[in-house]
């Protein structure tokens, strides 16, 4: 079954940030949000067995899927080879995540987050590319893919040896299109030379293209005085040719209306708009920002309980403002409930699973520096 790229939702609704109240999902305000974004003529929603530790697709189950019409709705999840110990355990996952979304089948299903190493080597080593298509076989999944956050090479040497892949999920944004660790413009442009269906994940950049730094943003309100920064970022991947669906992690109200109102009568960028965003890129680029997207993937395998993310936060803002105080008293209000940047034991788990590649070690040991006092 081939995917119609005009007839997918531009704006997916990725499940990965749901709000929270009370340490938990807040899962009358997720209710709120679903409706309204239905209502708004989207319907993709992107979870994974992975999101907010497991209890993701069961939110999507009481939220949408018991709510509304099976045939109004995409559902899309994703199969995490770090969390089977043997290839018996395909089976036993996708049974798990049909009972905790409560379908029986899944529109789009991918393998998560596929990097050169072992993570890819595992995916082969148990078969997975040639069980997704047996499971399409079976009706249990109507389009297989998978996420990707490896490099150029890699992805070329995945759609060769499996060529009938039906769409490709990729990191992709305007910071990180020639960004040398992510690479987005390359992977976009094999994409789309094969004329393979890409879902884009990250549009905002885990939200650090929606609060940019003052002289940065002031370069858009001057354009567009009453444009938010995240909607710039949306339509700069939104004006591109062969993307399916574009993700976006919204945890509030105020970011669903915002990016409804992006994508309810959608604009491409004018060559104008291009080049402001590329003199925002060159600005950003001179600035010592750490690329942490706060997938939090790396906080739950981490044996000093450090709240990684957050940590990266606080750095980047000590980084960019070394003479300000708020950072170190962040910080201090985060260790209430975190590991301390010095608990790090370096035992590299949060290194295996970022799919930025960053130096986490190295940065806690720069955050214990400069944001820990005696």
């Amino acid at each position: 079954m081939s995917i119609d790229i005009k007839a997918m939702p531009k704006l997916g609704f990725g499940l990965m940030r749901l709000p929270q109240k009370d340490g938990e999902i807040d899962l009358e305000q997720v209710k709120h949000m679903a409706d309204a974004y239905l209502e708004s003529g989207f319907n993709y929603f992107d979870t994974a067995y992975v999101y907010h530790s497991g209890k993701s697709e069961t939110a999507i189950r009481e939220a949408l899927v018991e709510r509304h019409p099976r045939d109004s709705f995409f559902l899309a999840t994703k199969l995490p080879v770090w969390a089977m110990n043997g290839p018996e355990d395909k089976d036993r996952i996708l049974a798990e995540q049909m009972e905790k979304c409560g379908v029986d089948y899944f529109d789009f299903y991918l393998l998560h987050s596929i990097e050169d190493g072992s993570k890819y080597n595992l995916y082969e080593e148990y078969d997975c590319f040639r069980w997704g298509q047996d499971m399409k076989k079976a009706g249990k999944i109507r389009h297989f893919g998978f996420s990707f956050h490896g490099t150029p090479e890699l992805l070329e040497q995945i759609l060769d040896r499996h060529p009938d892949i039906d769409f490709v999920q990729i990191q992709l944004n305007y910071a990180d299109w020639n960004n040398p660790l992510v690479q987005s413009g390359r992977l976009y442009e094999i994409l789309h030379s094969r004329q393979i269906p890409i879902i884009v994940m990250e549009p905002v950049k885990g939200g650090t293209l929606a609060s940019l730094q003052p002289e940065l943003e002031s370069l858009l309100k001057t354009e567009h005085p009453d444009a938010s920064a995240a909607s710039w970022a949306l339509r700069f991947v939104g004006s591109l040719d062969g993307i399916a669906t574009i993700l976006s992690g919204m945890s509030s109200e105020e970011q669903m209306e915002d990016n409804l109102s992006t994508f309810r009568n959608f604009k491409p960028l004018t060559e104008k708009e291009k080049d402001i965003i590329a003199e925002v890129v060159r600005r950003m680029q001179d600035m010592p920002l750490i690329a942490c997207t706060s997938c939090r993937y790396c906080c739950d395998g981490c044996p000093s309980g450090i709240a990684i993310p957050d940590m990266i936060r606080a750095l980047n803002t000590a980084r960019l403002y070394p003479k300000d105080r708020r950072p170190i008293l962040f910080y201090r209000n985060l260790v209430l409930d975190s590991g301390k940047a010095s608990s790090c034991i370096a035992c590299g788990q949060c290194e295996s699973v970022c799919p930025q590649h960053l130096p986490i070690i190295e940065l806690m040991k720069e955050a214990a520096e400069k944001l820990e006092e005696e």
